[in-house]
């Protein structure tokens, strides 16, 4: 009898876990650009996680096509790729758009003789028809015109002559041949793309299930993506151990768990009272060699608890000496498939920074749960809007903010920019702060809190963009369930659509160790060509 044997290669969706897989085939197949950042690989797959399609032949990602959904006056109208594609974060992303924009498509050079290129925008195409969408538009590279360009009339005049068989260009030949219409030509599209004179041609094909005169009518599903989510408003106490102090921690944890909740965050610098039953005073880097010696009980202890009551733990934050020396304010992330991730506070207060000689991380990035994207920012990390608008491009739809503040005022600041990130970037911000007081530990002598979950401000969400609350310095555990599917409602079809309206024409951010791939160094600029390429 026959048996089937696993497939050699396989066209599939994309998912987070492929990432490092197709950074190492962008390098190959495309040696002198500038490579993407994890980040953006992560913000195409999760805004869009129907729309990206990788190759793997026995095992390994071999090509990698990535789209995403956008309405046809920004498709058709004259753009180039960082504006369309969101800094190559896919974060344009429209459900209800009805063209499909093609961001990328690699393949690895070694294997083109097995037409991995034509099976990827075959998948592109049927993912297209699924949808009954108008069609497919990109901007194709035109790696021969600047070689040729003294000897035809302009760009228009080359693509003319390409699809007579006048010329050959690779790229342009390779799309023609898989039914796509050069639409005009987009200048600047890729700026350091020499070979194409910075040039490209507007790629088009269009579905022929679905009628041109007919008026598009895609509207976004009200779904139930229901999450529930516990923050924890802690009370500062000493304790006489370590086992005392996981006890209680344990004791909200199981509480969370036992509502059912899907995570339940503390707050920032809540491990601080392990310092209480120290038998004397500690000078402040003492005080941190003795939380560094507590890092690694702390982080398993809370993963243990994540595992035994099936629930995500936010791990507020931890101050630690960290593997390079330096001293840093970290969360800790256990997930309940017994992950762990870290996430270093950013941006250090002065007070930090003077007293406890916190250095800010470099980097901060989503956090793939069973939930989806999450990102975490550590309380003064919320007033930088910068960051959070990082997390959201990279798909993260709910944000933690451990904070720690002693004052009203210090709260309101807190409070007041976590609201603003989440009408900004429409998603759900949660805060879990510390009350009451901690005496003989340094910076931890009193609290202010009120902790909270917030929303955007639009008709599915709370009158007051407040999902849910506690009452202020009081220890309790506030829960509330949230819908996913109305951010994504709120973000095509909102009052207000301040993702899908940003001026990328006007401003972006650009991070270091992540730079757009439109704007590489003069060193990794482009020697040769490659085919097929483009989107």
């Amino acid at each position: 009898m026959l048996r089937k044997s696993p497939a050699t290669l396989d066209i599939r969706i994309a998912v987070p876990d492929d990432v490092p897989g197709i950074l190492a085939l962008i390098s190959r197949a495309y040696p002198g650009i500038e490579n993407y950042s994890a980040g953006q690989l992560s913000g195409q797959i999760n805004n869009f996680p129907e729309g990206q399609f990788v190759a793997v032949l026995e095992g390994a990602i071999v090509g990698y096509c990535a789209s995403s959904r956008i309405d046809e006056v920004i498709a058709l109208a004259p753009h180039n790729w960082a504006t369309i594609t969101g800094n190559g974060f896919g974060s344009r992303h429209d459900p209800t758009g009805d063209w499909l924009y093609g961001i990328e498509m690699a393949v690895d050079d070694r294997q083109r003789g097995l037409r991995i290129g034509k099976r990827l925008y075959d998948a592109r195409r049927a993912l297209a028809e699924r949808l009954e969408l108008r069609g497919i538009v990109f901007g194709g590279r035109m790696p021969n015109y600047a070689r040729v360009k003294s000897k035809v009339d302009g760009p228009e005049d080359y693509l003319a002559r390409v699809q007579r068989g006048e010329l050959r260009d690779p790229v342009i030949g390779f799309q023609l041949s898989n039914g796509f219409t050069p639409i005009g030509v987009l200048d600047k599209y890729l700026p350091f793309d020499k070979a194409s004179d910075g040039l490209a041609a507007h790629m088009v094909w269009r579905n022929p299930y679905v009628d041109p005169n007919e008026p598009p009518a895609f509207r976004v599903p009200r779904d139930v993506e229901s999450v529930r989510l516990a923050t924890v408003q802690l009370q500062a106490r000493a304790v006489d151990n370590f086992e005392e102090f996981v006890k209680n921690i344990e004791y909200f944890v199981d509480v969370a768990a036992d509502y059912r909740s899907d995570f339940v965050v503390f707050p920032e610098l809540f491990t601080m009272s392990l310092l209480s039953f120290e038998t004397g005073k500690l000078s402040p880097m003492e005080a941190i060699d003795r939380m560094t010696e507590h890092r690694e009980p702390i982080v398993r202890e809370l993963s243990r608890m994540a595992l035994r009551y099936n629930i995500n733990i936010v791990g507020g934050s931890h101050p630690t000496r960290t593997e390079d020396g330096s001293i840093q304010n970290v969360a800790y992330v256990c997930l309940r498939d017994g992950s762990v991730h870290s996430q270093e506070k950013i941006h250090p207060t002065p007070n930090e920074a003077y007293w406890w000689k916190v250095k800010g991380g470099s980097s901060v990035d989503v956090i793939q749960t069973d939930i989806g994207p999450i990102g975490v920012l550590i309380c003064y990390d919320s007033e930088f809007p910068e960051l959070a608008r990082r997390l959201v491009d990279e798909g993260a739809r709910i944000i933690f903010v451990p904070f720690c503040t002693d004052n009203r005022q210090g709260y309101m600041r807190v409070r007041y920019c976590a609201q603003a990130r989440a009408i900004e970037n429409q998603c759900f911000v949660v805060l879990s702060g510390n009350v009451g007081n901690l005496p003989g530990v340094d910076n931890m002598d009193v609290q202010y809190a009120q902790s909270c979950i917030l929303t955007p401000c639009d008709f599915p969400f709370a009158r007051d963009g407040i999902a849910a609350e506690a009452s202020e310095n009081i220890e309790t555990l506030t829960i509330a369930d949230v819908n996913l599917a109305d951010l994504t409602w709120a973000r095509a079809e909102g009052t207000v659509r301040n993702l899908a309206d940003r001026r990328f024409d006007l401003y972006r951010i650009d991070w270091n160790g992540g730079k757009p791939r439109d704007l590489p160094p003069p060193e990794s600029r482009p020697k040769g060509s490659k085919a097929p390429g483009g989107g």
